[in-house]
């Protein structure tokens, strides 16, 4: 140990000096990158024919993928209009959209619905949640909700309630009813077997997302459902023995909040059973919309999208197109810097002759 030079009088302080090692003395060895043409030239090729490579295949799987988006605010205005007045929203309104679907749709098939002007990304509504109880915890706890100020003013009711779920996130969950006709012929119609379960990630049932212990319905007594909700957290499924409360795959996808204005979020898997074993078959469709979910008043629309998938995920040319763009830039780079070296190759030859 090192001992400090003091003046006489003053007390010695030992110094704490790092390790004599290589490491802590900073004496490794370093290795710096020779760029030149010749190092330099090869790699940015190399990365402008793999960013071709990807965004050709990209788009090309895209290309394949069918999709079929129908913006039922446009069908449903008479539901539109209903839904404006508050007074009226304990009145049903129905919402029948007939289409047709050309060709077969081979595989799986997926129902988004999407949502446009919705921000989810504010951060005051993003936070408006309380993870404690999302995880079944406090649940019934008044105090512990009211000093969670994130969930304000979705908090407690004026007689003291709860909220079980908390926040302006669970409060204005999307709760339209979308489901979907086979008209098979003119006097049959068939309902397509849809499945609700399955669509939420491993984490969010095992880490995220967890019901309190015990019977649903003794859990959540003394609480209150969301200003906005129309059934209490244990009835958001029709199955109240198999996917209820906070573990709902509705209100899971609806809790992820969306990072743009206009998203869509995973509704239902087609259920590859019986006639619909293969997909779905060509023919004419409806969907029977319980519209609900009101969004004229933020000037928005709502769309349904039925869907199949690839391994690049949805009807999205953008990554592609990117990638694309990027590797054409990258070999129009190369092939400049190409030049560039071959002529300065002449001038250095040319001078070194005189």
């Amino acid at each position: 140990m090192k001992i400090k030079k003091v003046t006489p009088g003053e007390k010695s302080v030992p110094l704490k000096c790092p390790d004599n090692t290589a490491f802590k003395q900073q004496r490794l060895p370093s290795w710096k990158p020779s760029l030149n043409a010749q190092s330099v030239i090869p790699c940015t090729f190399i990365i402008a024919i793999f960013c071709l490579a990807v965004g050709i295949s990209w788009i090309v799987t895209a290309s394949y993928i069918k999709e079929i988006r129908i913006n039922y605010s446009n069908y449903c205005t008479h539901c539109t209009e209903l839904r404006e007045n508050a007074s009226n929203y304990a009145k049903p309104c129905n919402c029948i959209i007939n289409f047709s679907v050309p060709e077969k749709i081979q595989g799986d098939v997926f129902i988004y619905y999407g949502l446009s002007n919705f921000h989810q990304n504010l951060r005051r509504y993003v936070v408006s949640r309380y993870d404690s109880q999302l995880l079944g915890e406090n649940v019934t706890n008044t105090e512990s909700i009211q000093k969670h100020a994130n969930c304000a003013p979705f908090t407690t009711y004026s007689d003291g309630t709860p909220m079980a779920p908390c926040g302006a996130t669970a409060n204005s969950m999307f709760n339209d009813t979308i489901t979907l006709l086979y008209r098979k012929d003119t006097t049959s119609t068939i309902q397509v077997p849809l499945l609700r379960t399955g669509n939420t990630w491993w984490t969010d049932k095992n880490v995220k997302f967890k019901n309190p212990e015990g019977d649903l319905t003794q859990a959540f007594a003394g609480t209150g459902k969301p200003p906005y909700w129309q059934k209490p957290a244990y009835l958001l499924d029709p199955d109240e023995s198999h996917n209820n409360a906070y573990i709902n795959d509705d209100f899971i996808n609806w809790m992820r909040v969306a990072a743009f204005p206009t998203f869509k979020k995973l509704y239902r898997r087609l259920s590859r059973v019986q006639q619909f074993s293969d997909g779905l078959p060509a023919g004419n469709y409806s969907y029977s919309i319980e519209y609900n979910f009101v969004v004229s008043k933020i000037k928005g629309q709502k769309h349904v999208i039925l869907t199949t998938l690839s391994w690049c995920g949805g009807c999205n040319m953008f990554l592609g197109v990117a990638y694309t763009v990027t590797g054409g830039v990258l070999i129009l780079a190369s092939v400049f810097m190409y030049f560039v070296h071959l002529k300065r190759r002449k001038r250095e030859k040319s001078y070194f002759k005189k």
